[in-house]
């Protein structure tokens, strides 16, 4: 009997593992506990200790979420919604639901920025991502109802500001929502560049130089036409993206991981697109098939063909640009583009054509974005393309770049763009044909 009983304690103590020493939280600091075990967070910390898992494990790019405030906005709209639904479908009471909405309008006015630092390119499929959203929520809310940061009580990351979602639905809405407020700038930005462009060929059109074939002379011209060849280029390149870009009002929330929408109740997904349209006062609907929306990004790879094909034809103009204006003395000379910066610490009175230049290497950024955003796109396999987040920072980043490079083309170099007449005359009057 008595060798039972030691048999039965030896087993019973096995059975319980390696006895872990817990944490001593050292000043400064608090602990959390997840199911790996414990981990010290700053006592200060709006996130928590998946957080710092994240960026313990898998952040490598510098391309932090609190770059993307946009981004962070969006996320904090989709659990706003997500907890008006959950309220509707009595899954969370009216108490955690208005703490859950205050918290979620602070990172929508954009605060609490610094919380953010996972890295956007991190495995895992953007779990780091809704997860540092989830605890920063949590724990606002938690405070605002009287709890104690790290606590969750009364308020759970998971339990109740992430109930009835998945990583892959909430951030396949977000990062949509994110490109759709960023192409509002790109959008008057490249309207603003087509009516320089087209306002530069009126301008020039009665200057009449020499066109060029395979970099050969041929007939004259009017060096507005090339200007006016620009604008057509560049309005209907805005024309094809703003296409690809309405595409993504069309979401997936509700879906969770694979779009079956496991674990969410009728409810919920009666009413979730309803509340996100009414807090984000846009349009959206449901994608026609949600397991096609976790396994397919095609919708964001068609945005990124579309910048990477924008950013082609930018590269011709930016190139013609430098061409129409090299020398003065030993190249074409046509143009005189605006001096807006010293071009040499060597030749005095030197003048680059430093915006078309970094116009083009804008180009060149953007159409490496291209490609890593079909890679994400070849790469996502079986039901749930755990790429997205790849392809969203680089669909977010280009449209960023986009933006502030053609504001600049448009304002500092085309607008101010004089013509050498008396370099064109000449020009015109030795063609042959």
């Amino acid at each position: 009997m008595a060798a039972s009983r030691s048999l039965a304690t030896t087993t019973k103590r096995r059975s319980r593992g390696p006895i872990r020493k817990r944490l001593v939280a050292p000043p400064g600091t608090r602990i959390e506990k997840d199911l790996l075990g414990e981990r010290t967070v700053p006592a200060d910390a709006l996130y928590g200790i998946h957080t710092v898992r994240a960026v313990e494990n898998l952040g490598f790019s510098g391309r932090v979420l609190a770059s993307y405030p946009d981004y962070i906005s969006a996320l904090a709209t989709v659990k706003k919604a997500a907890a008006r639904a959950n309220r509707d479908a009595h899954v969370i009471d009216a108490r955690r639901q208005s703490a859950i909405e205050r918290a979620c309008d602070l990172l929508i006015r954009g605060e609490h920025l610094t919380q953010f630092p996972v890295d956007m390119l991190a495995g895992g499929g953007s779990i780091a991502v809704n997860m540092n959203v989830n605890e920063v929520i949590a724990n606002l809310a938690c405070e605002d109802l009287g709890g104690a940061r790290g606590s969750y009580e009364p308020v759970h990351p998971k339990i109740h500001v992430n109930a009835s979602q998945s990583t892959a639905d909430v951030c396949h809405t977000a990062v949509r929502m994110a490109a759709l407020s960023r192409w509002g700038g790109l959008r008057r930005a490249l309207s603003q560049c087509v009516e320089t462009f087209r306002t530069k060929a009126a301008e020039l059109r009665p200057v009449v130089t020499i066109s060029r074939t395979c970099l050969q002379d041929a007939s004259p011209v009017s060096l507005g036409e090339l200007f006016g060849g620009h604008a057509v280029a560049i309005a209907r390149r805005t024309g094809e993206l703003a296409q690809s870009i309405r595409a993504l009002a069309q979401i997936n929330l509700g879906g969770t991981a694979i779009g079956s929408g496991s674990g969410v109740s009728a409810s919920y997904r009666r009413s979730i697109v309803k509340r996100l349209n009414e807090i984000a006062g846009q349009k959206f609907t449901l994608r026609a098939n949600l397991y096609d929306a976790a396994q397919n990004i095609d919708d964001l790879a068609a945005v990124s063909a579309q910048l990477a094909m924008l950013a082609e034809v930018l590269i011709k103009v930016a190139q013609d640009l430098r061409l129409l204006s090299s020398g003065p003395e030993g190249g074409f000379g046509e143009i005189i583009l605006p001096a807006v910066q010293e071009g040499s610490s060597i030749f005095p009175g030197k003048i680059n054509p430093v915006i078309p230049e970094t116009m083009l290497q804008c180009c060149f950024q953007v159409l490496g974005c291209e490609r890593a955003t079909r890679l994400a796109l070849e790469r996502g396999e079986l039901n749930l393309n755990v790429f997205e987040g790849a392809a969203a920072s680089n669909v977010l980043d280009a449209i960023a770049m986009m933006e502030k490079s053609i504001a600049l083309l448009a304002d500092r170099c085309v607008s101010g763009i004089v013509a050498n007449k008396e370099r064109c005359r000449e020009l015109a009057s030795r063609s042959r044909y």
